[in-house]
């Protein structure tokens, strides 16, 4: 008995010819590298059915590619490399090649003062396309940070300069008694409002880069604002924290300002879009600033 030659449905002619922009599965989990560190990532893979006239595409063949990623350190190399494996796997198919791919990106942080560290997760994604031949590269960061309100601090001194005056009006001022006043909850009547924040970065890479300057916007967007959320701490580490604040007031104007010059300087970023927001602890809503901005031609 001869064995029966196993249908191929995809590769029937479609009852209704029409090309399709994108074809593929989303949420793939599969491991990659960056940096020497083992990532738990999720990736949507797919091409575009240029062919009309077929039924669909060779889905197993997209997810098989995949294994590209867990061999090699993530570099916009290798991900150019798994796109074309897409176009090469769909020849006479497809035209166009994306690969989506989201993690967590897990960096060991120090404390402000104290020996202590811990670690600290960053979101990320890496979208991709070869479309047309031409291969273009998008990075979405997430960095978490504290944000202490401009306006809540001036009020805040007000009360206190207010609290001064009344308890020590028509008194002479004693070193000890101003010192002993400014550490009690009966001098600093009032402290600002602060929040946890979130800068949501995305960013075009430019065609030349070798490496996905994760690390590199990471770093100079956290030095940039002056108040990253902490891991590890001691008193001492929290009392650094709070000064920081202190000397790093900000509203969400501020922070995506600061963050948009700081990540124009990088190398390597083509196109930048900044999008903070502020989880105010004053009101029920959120406060949300946004900044576009591209590199010239030259």
């Amino acid at each position: 008995m001869n064995a029966l030659t196993l249908p191929d449905i995809a590769a029937q002619a479609s009852r209704q010819a029409l090309p399709l922009e994108w074809v593929g599965m989303c949420g793939i989990a599969l491991p990659v590298l960056f940096d020497g560190q083992r990532l738990s990532a999720k990736a949507d893979a797919g091409v575009s059915l240029d062919d009309g006239e077929a039924r669909g595409i060779h889905m197993s063949r997209l997810y098989l590619a995949l294994e590209m990623l867990e061999q090699d350190n993530l570099t916009p190399r290798l991900i150019r490399q798994v796109l074309h494996h897409f176009l090469d796997s769909h020849e006479g198919l497809s035209n166009n090649a994306y690969l989506k791919i989201d993690a967590d990106l897990l960096l060991k942080r120090p404390a402000l003062i104290s020996p202590l560290s811990g670690w600290k997760r960053y979101p990320v994604s890496i979208e991709a396309q070869l479309k047309n031949a031409m291969f273009h590269v998008e990075l979405k960061i997430d960095v978490s940070y504290s944000s202490t309100c401009p306006c809540s601090a001036a009020l805040a001194r007000q009360l206190i300069q207010q609290q001064f005056v009344d308890d020590f009006a028509n008194r002479s001022l004693q070193h000890a008694d101003v010192l002993a006043w400014l550490g009690s909850t009966k001098g600093i009547v009032a402290t600002p409002h602060s929040q946890r924040s979130q800068a949501q970065l995305r960013l075009t890479l430019d065609d030349f880069v070798d490496e996905l300057p994760l690390l590199a916007v990471i770093n100079d967007a956290e030095a940039a604002l002056g108040t990253a959320v902490q891991t590890a701490v001691k008193r001492a580490d929290e009392q650094a924290f709070a000064l920081a604040n202190g000397q790093n007031l900000m509203f969400c104007e501020d922070a995506a300002r600061r963050l948009s010059l700081a990540l124009q300087r990088c190398p390597g970023i083509n196109a930048l879009q900044v999008r903070v927001v502020h989880a105010e602890s004053l009101h029920a809503h959120d406060a949300v600033a946004e900044s576009r901005w591209r590199r010239e031609a030259e």
